[in-house]
């Protein structure tokens, strides 16, 4: 069998998402003064590869501590969905459907090429990464509830088009951008009514997504397997970092 990590590497440089502080990584002791080495991690829960819970959206949704191991590791696909990609796509259940077979219940995880311009990437580029990259609509969004999929993961800042989240209040200049490109008012593509749509509607549902997916993702392409997210299980918490790994056979 062989392990193939999706996980981003974490670092002082990993960012949250737009608007979120970064993490802070300190020492309180010291090999010198104290004879070991201690240090504290201070961040956003939304940082670097993370898994969203339910209550992150859905008041009174389910925490992390709640999220049984078989929803966290079983059999899913890993689909390509990059030669299709570009600035501002909006993903279709199509896209995948005509790359791959999913099945009810499986893990999804469909690779857009967005996490080359993640922090440390080899095209580093942090505003196309979080203001630019491909997300769902709400087509998506009810076709992931219809197929009762475990848990969605992709390589990109959000499952949720960047102009469909608040990033269009936060960047004016980016929505501005967007719609002379459309050449339409945002609200026509994506109305004020259905925000994190991507969210909303699978996390009503029971069905959560790993973020900023990552790491060797490309070894893993076109692959039916095993694949396990493991976050923290946090009492109360609302997302957690996490480990994200494909079991492939060899």
């Amino acid at each position: 069998m062989k392990l193939v990590d999706l996980t981003h590497t974490f670092s002082i440089h990993t960012p949250g998402w737009v608007g979120y502080p970064s993490p802070k990584l300190s020492y309180f002791q010291r090999h010198a003064t104290h004879g070991i080495v201690s240090q504290m991690l201070e961040l956003p829960l939304h940082s670097g590869t993370h898994f969203d819970g339910e209550f992150h959206i859905i008041s009174g949704g389910k925490d992390l501590r709640s999220v049984p191991l078989e929803t966290l590791c079983r059999e899913g696909v890993i689909v390509d969905i990059s030669d299709l990609m570009e600035d501002w796509a909006v993903i279709k259940p199509s896209m995948i459907t005509d790359r791959a077979e999913v099945k009810k219940g499986d893990i999804l995880i469909y690779h857009t090429g967005y996490h080359r311009y993640y922090n440390g990437g080899p095209e580093e580029d942090e505003e196309r990464y979080f203001l630019r990259h491909p997300g769902g609509d709400r087509e998506f969004a009810e076709w992931i509830v219809e197929m009762e999929l475990a848990w969605t993961g992709f390589d990109c800042g959000s499952g949720d088009h960047p102009m469909n989240t608040s990033i269009r209040f936060k960047r004016p200049d980016a929505r501005d951008a967007f719609e002379e490109q459309l050449g339409k008012d945002v609200n026509e593509l994506f109305p004020e009514e259905d925000l994190f749509v991507m969210h909303r509607v699978p996390f009503g549902h029971g069905i959560t997504h790993v973020e900023n997916a990552g790491g060797d993702i490309e070894d893993a392409l076109g692959q039916r397997c095993m694949i396990g997210a493991f976050p923290m299980p946090i009492e109360g918490g609302e997302a957690s970092p996490c480990r994200v790994v494909a079991f492939l056979d060899e």
